[in-house]
């Protein structure tokens, strides 16, 4: 069976109410942010424009958009106040492409843009610019005579500010095409300054997945650029455990203040991870696994796993505990590795399947342990537990690897700035620091 993904016009979503999971209205949209991407790939969706109560405009990511449907759109409650800047990498949809002229590539005949049609990806929360409906003939979107039709986004062109002399959008898109490690291998091969302007320019969860890759001395330097406010997404927006290893590295006057700016729920993760030696499991272990009440079933966890956003160790298994779900939980009672669930039915219950004599580790257990334990019992993950019962996060392979490889190993050589035809001198444009 063909998978079905929802698509919208824009044009119904103009001036529509945001709500968040409580029913209460946030505000209502006002634009479309979307990234512009290299050839004929359809772009990406980055977030919303949502003009609140105060009439301040903001940015609302489609990560924390849950739904587009019946004249609302419903949000999962977590809003940034600050005010929207658009920054140089960025289109907005309504205020930049529609009524906007193009031409059709088959023909080369110029058509007006009458309104964009995105659709969501399966199984994902990621939204892309599907559809382009148009009218030809000469005159705006307010021209009423003229052939319409609706045709896929690669069949026009004309949409990219460079073909118009106004910007650099096919450089910055080819970043995008890049590995978080690759391209963490061409920032740091730039100079400062070229690499907090490239590092400005990218959104949130894109510079939080590059952070990660990046040498601590590169992810001290472009944090230490950004505004505080920006800063302090990122650091969300990061593995705890990454962001509470950078952390570590400024100041302590610094770390309080970027851990006031952060949601209570994210800081006191990285507080927490912050107070266990850096070479130990509660050091080095996420707060973040997959956890299972005992109740849930093999079709559910199965459905949790596959979440795109989970690393593949990460997924490699759940972890069973009484409430609370969240870490700390209630009493661990055991881990089921995914192999596990794909051998049993869906309806079985996880805690009937969790392997309960695997030992978890404490969270004051040395690297060395550690690294022995996952040899030992052949696993990707570990689960660490205090005297308790409770459980704090998991250890994963590549967070070990990380503390096992030369200090220096981030910095060898991966990709130089001309592998994604990136300069010091090509301009970027101004790039803004609101978001």
């Amino acid at each position: 069976m063909a998978v079905v993904t929802p698509r919208v016009f824009v044009s119904h979503l103009a001036g529509i109410a945001v709500f968040d999971p409580n029913g209460d209205q946030v505000g209502r949209l006002r634009d479309l942010v979307a990234l512009l991407r290299v050839g004929a790939r359809p772009p990406r969706l980055l977030g919303l424009v949502v003009e609140v109560i105060s009439r301040r405009r903001i940015f609302l990511p489609m990560t924390r958009v849950t739904g587009m449907e019946s004249g609302q759109i419903i949000t999962t409650g977590v809003i940034n106040m600050r005010r929207f800047e658009q920054r140089a990498t960025e289109t907005l949809v309504f205020g930049e492409l529609l009524d906007r002229r193009v031409l059709l590539v088959e023909t080369g005949e110029e058509v007006a843009v009458l309104d964009i049609g995105i659709t969501q990806l399966p199984a994902r929360r990621d939204w892309e610019i599907e559809k382009v409906f148009v009218r030809k003939g000469k005159g705006g979107a307010l021209r009423r005579k003229g052939e319409t039709l609706t045709v896929e986004w690669s069949a026009v062109t004309g949409f990219s500010r460079e073909e118009h002399g106004q910007g650099a959008e096919s450089l910055l898109a080819t970043l995008e095409q890049l590995r978080p490690a690759d391209l963490a291998g061409v920032l740091h091969h730039l100079s400062p300054k070229r690499r907090a302007e490239v590092a400005a320019a990218l959104d949130d969860d894109r510079l939080a997945d590059v952070m990660e890759e990046l040498p601590g001395d590169d992810q001290v330097e472009i944090l230490g650029k950004l505004k505080d406010e920006r800063a302090a997404d990122i650091l969300e927006a990061m593995d705890p455990d990454d962001a509470a290893d950078l952390l570590s590295d400024l100041p302590e006057e610094a770390t309080e203040r970027l851990l006031t700016l952060m949601r209570p729920e994210e800081a006191a993760d990285v507080r927490r991870l912050m107070s266990y030696e850096e070479r130990t499991a509660g050091g080095l272990m996420t707060t973040e696994p997959i956890v299972l009440r005992p109740d849930a079933t093999v079709a559910y966890a199965l459905a949790r796993v596959r979440d795109p956003d989970l690393s593949p160790a990460l997924a490699a298994q759940v972890y069973v505990c009484r409430p609370p779900d969240e870490t700390p939980t209630g009493k661990y009672l055991g881990l089921v590795h995914f192999q596990r669930l794909l051998r049993d039915p869906p309806f079985a219950l996880v805690s009937s399947i969790a392997d309960t004599d695997l030992p978890p580790l404490p969270p004051d257990t040395p690297l060395s342990e550690v690294t022995s334990y996952l040899a030992a019992y052949n696993m990707v993950a570990a689960p660490v537990v205090d005297e308790s019962g409770a459980l704090l996060g998991a250890v994963t392979v590549d967070d070990v690897l990380d503390h096992l490889l030369p200090e220096d190993w981030r910095e060898a050589e991966l990709h130089g700035p001309e592998a994604a035809g990136l300069t010091d001198t090509e301009p970027l444009g101004k790039a803004a620091n609101g978001r």
